[in-house]
């Protein structure tokens, strides 16, 4: 049972569902607590549609951006397709475009599971939608407010969420207005979820159907391009580490942490100097750029500008 459980919970991260999954769920928190604890309807004429369609709308605005942001692939593209440094005159074949098609549909996909299920939760619960709703009530078939002028009835009517003391048949058609906007926000609300259903289901066989890959291709890329980026992140982390020992023993003679300590150097002002500007691109035609800030100081082998040392003795 353990290997199994194992191997559904790898395939299941590596397809993504677990990842989806909690970030669903943290974005319904969120909007519960978002709810519970921020939004208080203002239940005056002119500002419950802008204050509730705000709530509604630019929250989902703000997390479909931070999907695309959060996402490391959309930056890996943008560097690899938009980027300066790469040649100027190299060409994009077909089928590299199809795969960035692809590549760009799975970012949105993710990008897209935060603002929506912002949007689901929020019109299931009604609460918001109710807030920007009440303007536009339409009450002129109820009794109560055959004797009441237009001004008095908008006050009336945009007061509703705010459970406001009221007479008696004025709180019979609160209660009323009420059911009618939960009816509606929670009807726009499964709206969304089908439609939302039905778009990934359709892109989905799309963007199979569309593939340049078979899926034994697909799964190979998938893999390779995983393999890629964490045999990347070992080697670069291997070899920055291995620079700069480099450099930092030769800018002060020593590493740190070495006990058997004979001889250190002491850095002139000059090192200090050209450490202190960094250099972190690279420049013209000098196909050796320098990433860290300690620049190429280190790499320098002209003795007559190195300071003098100190020998230790024990």
């Amino acid at each position: 049972m353990g290997p199994t459980l194992n191997s559904m919970v790898s395939s299941l991260q590596r397809s993504g569902t677990c990842i989806n999954s909690l970030i669903a769920a943290l974005t319904i928190g969120g909007q519960q607590l978002f709810s519970s604890f921020m939004f208080r309807c203002p239940c005056q004429v002119g500002k419950n549609f802008y204050y509730g369609s705000a709530f509604l709308v630019l929250p989902a605005l703000i997390l479909l951006v931070a999907g695309y942001a959060l996402r490391s692939q959309m930056w890996t593209m943008t560097s690899e397709y938009c980027c300066s440094c790469t040649h100027p005159h190299r060409r994009i074949s077909l089928l590299e475009r199809k795969l960035a098609c692809l590549r760009f549909l799975s970012i949105t996909g993710r990008a897209l599971i935060a603002p929506l299920t912002w949007l689901a939760a929020n019109l299931m619960t009604g609460t918001y939608y109710e807030c920007a709703a009440s303007e536009f009530a339409s009450v002129d078939h109820y009794p109560a407010f055959d004797n009441i002028s237009a001004s008095k009835r908008e006050e009336i009517i945009a007061g509703f969420p705010c459970c406001k003391s009221a007479p008696s048949d004025v709180i019979a058609v609160r209660d009323e207005v009420a059911l009618l906007h939960r009816y509606q926000s929670q009807m726009l609300g499964w709206i969304l979820i089908t439609l939302a259903t039905i778009a990934a289901l359709v892109s989905c066989c799309l963007a199979r159907c569309c593939s340049p890959l078979t899926p034994l291709q697909h799964c190979y890329w998938t893999n390779h391009l995983h393999n890629e980026r964490e045999l990347f992140k070992q080697a670069v982390q291997q070899h920055s580490s291995l620079l700069i020992k480099q450099r930092i023993k030769k800018l002060f003679g020593f590493l740190p942490g070495n006990e058997d300590l004979k001889h250190i150097r002491i850095p002139s002002c000059q090192d200090w100097q050209d450490i202190s500007a960094p250099s972190l691109l690279c420049m013209g035609n000098d196909l050796q750029g320098h990433y860290s800030f300690l620049g190429d100081r280190g790499d320098e082998d002209n003795e007559e500008n190195k300071s003098e040392g100190i020998e230790l003795k024990p």
